[in-house]
């Protein structure tokens, strides 16, 4: 497209390749006072400074994973975004790469936001939004004013890419559309590319649009998904194919709370569905939240060369009335551990990859009413209760952080004081609980119930001397495995 080469009608948000290396050598003490935070995450990805947000273009290529996401290296309220990269053989050790997108055309010069990888014909397809706001008048910048424009891009290596090609814009997507649409993920199906992007409509409700091609080149409208009254925006869809079933995920803005569902202020789950490409029809069974904690948004998965679904999210969310107090020194956000995704009629779970378990040190095996006299005090560890007769109980995570159970209301409930800095508490009626794993980072954690059926991610800031795990009340049976956990490693440029 001849507008691909035009300049730039905005450069606030802009950055090129060379001002960014050049920004990058600058700030060599901001970095080193992210790595001596005493809240560094010991095993999950994180900014090196700055801010991180959605993953972007997971995928697994010639035996490495390659992790993007949204990356602003130099401020901790991500306004300029470029994609971020990590590799890695084994999950376990990682390569800082040099970012792969930059900010630095017309089509995207407020931002490569948020898109996704297909492999294909032994090529990397990477598909993503340029973001482009007009400064020429007052606009509302939803209805007007904004370019949401699909780019896509090539790799053989996952590292160099090819030139960008603007492969749609505004005029493309229906005339009921807002300038919000974005986020778009590739699903195949016989020999057929059929594209989801999420969007918000001229009327203030969400949906996913459906776009198919032959060549992932030249795109038409298909179709779309929507739900009544359920939501104004609908972001970051992923269409996929689950033991025998099929899924879409979708982050659903402007949802009320109803009882103990929609705690967040954006909420992220899924709809079992059964599309019909060749005569454009769906069932859409109802919304299943994926995560119930406070930070959870945004998530994407991929299928592994070992032919596992997985699931990376940014643990995070926009808008949050809570805070980080990681932004004084020098970084915000992070990504969630990688996740197996697997199902049963109709019901997605979580459980973390097993290539964690090579992180285990210490370990520690106890009967729940004994767990106690083990007078434990850890930063990163793992936690694994299966429960034989349920019963109330109070479990302290950390000094504040609490995960609790009420057997008569049902109610689960993971509750914090100060520690949670704004958080305090999120519930989930549950009528059973068989088995808990909880993953504690220095400052996150992740817990999966009942095989992650259930799941809540929060971030959490204690000092190490109130990180003693103990039952602060119990009246039920079962086991307990501990383990004490070790760091990833990063290599760094």
């Amino acid at each position: 497209m001849e507008r691909k080469h035009s300049e730039l009608l905005n450069k606030d948000l802009a950055m090129n390749k060379a001002e960014y290396e050049a920004l990058y050598k600058q700030h060599e003490a901001l970095r080193n006072k992210v790595a001596n935070d005493p809240w560094h995450l010991g095993y999950h990805i994180m900014p090196d400074s700055g801010w991180v947000n959605d993953p972007n273009g997971l995928c697994q290529y010639h035996g490495i994973y390659h992790i993007y996401y949204q990356y602003s290296p130099f401020d901790v309220e991500g306004k300029t975004k470029l994609w971020g990269h990590m590799t890695s053989k084994d999950l376990l050790h990682f390569k800082q790469e040099e970012p792969v997108l930059f900010p630095d055309s017309r089509c995207d010069e407020r931002g490569v936001y948020s898109g996704s990888a297909f492999i294909e014909d032994d090529t990397i397809h990477y598909f993503y939004t340029g973001n482009v706001k007009l400064m020429d008048q007052d606009y509302d910048f939803i209805n007007a004013g904004r370019e949401q424009n699909l780019i896509h891009v090539e790799s053989k290596d996952g590292i160099h890419l090819s030139d960008k090609e603007w492969l749609m814009t505004n005029s493309d997507y229906p005339q009921d559309m807002s300038c919000h649409v974005r986020d778009p993920k590739i699903y195949k199906q016989k020999d057929t590319y059929y594209m989801v992007l999420g969007a918000r409509d001229l009327t203030s409700h969400g949906c996913v649009l459906v776009f198919e091609s032959s060549n992932l080149k030249d795109w038409s409208y298909k179709m779309r998904f929507e739900k009544e009254n359920f939501g104004y925006m609908w972001e970051c869809p992923d269409l996929f194919d689950l033991d025998g079933e099929q899924f879409m995920i979708t982050c659903p803005q402007g949802l009320s709370q109803k009882g103990y569902h929609y705690q967040n202020v954006y909420q992220c789950g899924y709809f079992p569905m059964h599309v019909d490409f060749d005569n454009e029809t769906y069932t859409m069974k109802d919304f299943c939240e994926l995560d119930y904690g406070f930070d959870f948004y945004a998530p994407q998965s991929f299928e592994d060369e070992k032919g596992r679904r997985i699931l990376i999210g940014w643990m995070g969310l926009p808008d949050i009335d809570y805070t980080n107090p990681t932004t004084e020194n020098g970084w915000q956000h992070a990504l969630t551990l990688p996740r197996v995704l697997t199902s049963k009629t109709g019901v997605i779970y979580q459980t973390p990859v097993e290539e964690l378990h090579q992180l285990r040190t210490s370990s520690y095996t106890s009967t729940v009413k004994a767990f106690n006299d083990l007078e434990l005090l850890a930063d990163c560890y793992e936690m694994a209760i299966d429960i034989e007769k349920q019963d109330n109980f109070v479990l302290q995570l950390r000094k504040g952080a609490c995960l609790s159970y009420d057997i008569e209301k049902h109610l689960l409930c993971l509750s914090f004081d100060a520690c949670g800095y704004g958080r305090d508490k999120r519930y989930v009626e549950v009528e059973d609980i068989k088995n808990i794993l909880v993953y504690a980072d220095t400052s996150s954690l992740e817990i999966f119930v009942n095989d992650g059926a259930i799941v809540f991610t929060s971030r959490v800031y204690t000092t190490h001397e109130d990180n003693q795990i103990r039952f602060m009340e119990t009246a039920m049976d079962g086991n307990v495995h501990f383990y004490e956990l070790g760091k990833i490693q990063i290599e760094t440029k």
